[in-house]
């Protein structure tokens, strides 16, 4: 034998996520490729006197999970010992919180600020028990004084601030909330300490930016998250000039150059692909025009292995998130109110009108879109401003999608599937809110939320992301979730129409994710000549209840070939 293996897997349930979903017993793995697939006999005759055996003893063998939508530097930076943790289980109320952060301020110097990640009025007892009562900042100034308090929410589209944080900030009752961004006040007008949407760059812009270090340290716990979950790919979805003012710049340019600098130092021990990000929420289409132009100018020719990080299309933020009544909606929510685009213009035509203008703009420019999107009446729009672009410039293979797509529309969904465009869906978002969004969607929508079984037979290309760190980034759950569409709070059904098999689950974590990265002609599935990217889950997935699939260990992650998680030789 000239090439014997570098690994051989053996005695397992090796789910290839083919085209037929086959499943064999052994692979083996040369060079970073895998080699054979198949039988034992088809393995035996590649091990050698240096390949690694590995005995499955019945476990399963899985492509490496692809995370499709992740905030890298963000799930890192919002994660102990970066940030506070202050979300369901940690907390389970707004005194646990305060408790929390009566913490904190007894380790940290005098003055220094204090960031937190995670709070959720779903899991906040008093909030449950009172809908009307929400965090106010007035929950922080007794255990904090003299430190300025910042908790975002799980969601990132709230941010909750005490009394001393407002006035390094300079927020009062006169303050005037950003286009797109709402400033809570209470009955007397005064600030609450609550920030919606676009206000949040009000914090942002008086925190100090993340330094080189801390953007490092951030990645590398992610990376190190990642790698004992078994996700060897990931999308960092949104990074450049409109992410500046978010988590302290967390989705700034400046951690597409950390990303760099760890691949070229060998750390990079995932594969990332970028979305850019020009502009925020409430820009312009002049604005995103302008900064997008700037970023192809200014940016390098390409990465030194653009199969470990590259850039792979553009992010725009259509509008908000339903818990905030910031998502677009045909239909009012319970209490008033449809929500709206969040880009610039004062009607909603104007902003459609603006919305259809950047489309045109990135799609004719050759970049491939993923578009934050998530009520019915927003993503009917975005959808036709795909289509209405794709029509003006046609382009083969462009796979833009809808990011979240939380209130797909039959429509929408038509168009999609059409015109080969994909969605990008979030199985764990809709184990946490499931039952939250009853009171604001009413209990029929509510249910219906991330629609998997009716985008998948419209013919939507689906892949799912964790949106870490709205959520944590286990693929288990989200397999579970798929398949039982269970709540997380209350463990009721949420829409059991819109279940998916296992199979299906497997393939929106792998090669559909691989698809959204135009990757899947050599990642995604387990076939000879495509990256070994591997993942080894104990037990058999296959036969497994469902319920106990985000129990099953997670015992080995491969990428490229190389081992990055073991726990099968401690």
């Amino acid at each position: 034998m000239d090439t014997y293996a570098d690994l051989a897997f053996l005695g397992g349930r090796v789910v290839t996520v083919d085209a037929d979903f086959s499943v064999a017993s052994a692979l083996a793995v040369t060079g970073g490729l895998i080699s054979a697939v198949g039988e034992r006999s088809d393995v035996a005759p590649l091990v050698g006197p240096g390949t690694r055996v590995v005995d499955l003893r019945g476990a399963t063998l899985l492509p490496g999970i692809n995370d499709s939508h992740l905030h890298g530097c963000a799930f890192g930076m919002a994660t102990p010992p970066l940030s506070l943790d202050v979300g369901h289980p940690a907390v389970s109320s707004l005194a646990d919180v305060a408790e929390a952060v009566r913490g904190a301020v007894g380790r940290a110097p005098h003055g220094q600020w204090i960031t937190g990640y995670g709070w959720d009025t779903g899991y906040l007892a008093e909030c449950l028990s009172d809908p009307s009562r929400l965090p106010s900042r007035r929950d922080l100034d007794a255990v904090s004084p003299d430190h300025p308090v910042v908790l975002y929410s799980f969601s990132g589209h709230a941010t909750w601030v005490n009394t001393r944080a407002m006035e390094l900030i300079g927020i009062d009752r006169n303050t005037v909330a950003p286009p797109a961004g709402a400033i809570v006040v209470d009955q007397a007008g005064e600030p609450t300490g609550l920030l919606h949407e676009g206000a949040q760059a009000l914090v942002q812009n008086a925190l100090p930016p993340l330094s080189r270090q801390e953007r490092t340290d951030a990645i590398r716990s992610t990376l190190a998250t990642l790698a004992r979950l078994g996700v060897t790919s990931y999308t960092e979805p949104g990074l450049g000039p409109g992410g500046t003012g978010i988590m302290r710049g967390a989705l700034g340019p400046e951690t597409l150059d950390a990303y760099r600098r760890l691949l070229a130092d060998g750390e990079l021990t995932a594969r990332v692909g970028v979305l850019l990000l020009p502009t925020g929420m409430a820009s312009t289409a002049d604005e995103f025009t302008r900064t997008l132009t700037a970023l192809g100018e200014s940016d390098e020719s390409g990465d030194a292995d653009p199969r470990r990080l590259a850039i792979h299309g553009v992010k725009i933020f259509a509008d908000g998130i339903v818990p905030n009544k910031t998502a677009w909606m045909h239909e009012p929510y319970v209490g008033g109110g449809c929500g709206s685009l969040c880009v610039g213009g004062e009607t909603d035509a104007e902003r459609i009108a603006e919305i259809d203008a950047m489309i045109r703009h990135a799609h004719a420019a050759g970049h491939q879109l993923g578009v934050h999107v998530t009520g019915d009446r927003a993503i009917d729009t975005v959808a036709d401003a795909f289509a209405a672009a794709m029509a003006e410039h046609p382009r083969p293979d462009a796979r833009h999608y809808v990011i979240h797509g939380d209130f797909l529309t039959a429509h929408s969904m038509k168009v999609l599937g059409a015109h080969g465009f994909g969605v990008n869906m979030n199985p764990t978002i809709k184990w946490t809110v499931a039952d939250m969004e009853e009171e604001f969607v009413g209990a029929e929508r509510a249910a219906y939320a991330w629609p998997y079984r009716d985008a998948i037979d419209a013919g939507v290309r689906v892949a799912s992301g964790s949106d870490a760190p709205v959520t944590y980034p286990d693929w288990r759950q989200g397999l579970a979730t798929m398949m039982l569409r269970e709540s997380k709070a209350a463990g009721r059904v949420s829409g059991p129409e819109q279940r998916i098999g296992l199979a299906e689950a497997i393939r929106t974590y792998t090669i559909d994710a691989a698809w959204q990265d135009f990757a899947d002609d050599w990642k995604g599935s387990l076939e000879p000549g495509k990256a070994a990217d591997l993942c080894v889950l104990d037990g058999d997935l296959l036969t497994a209840d469902p319920h106990d699939i985000p129990d099953m260990p997670v015992v080995l992650t491969v990428v490229d070939g190389q081992v990055v998680h073991d726990t099968l030789r401690d």
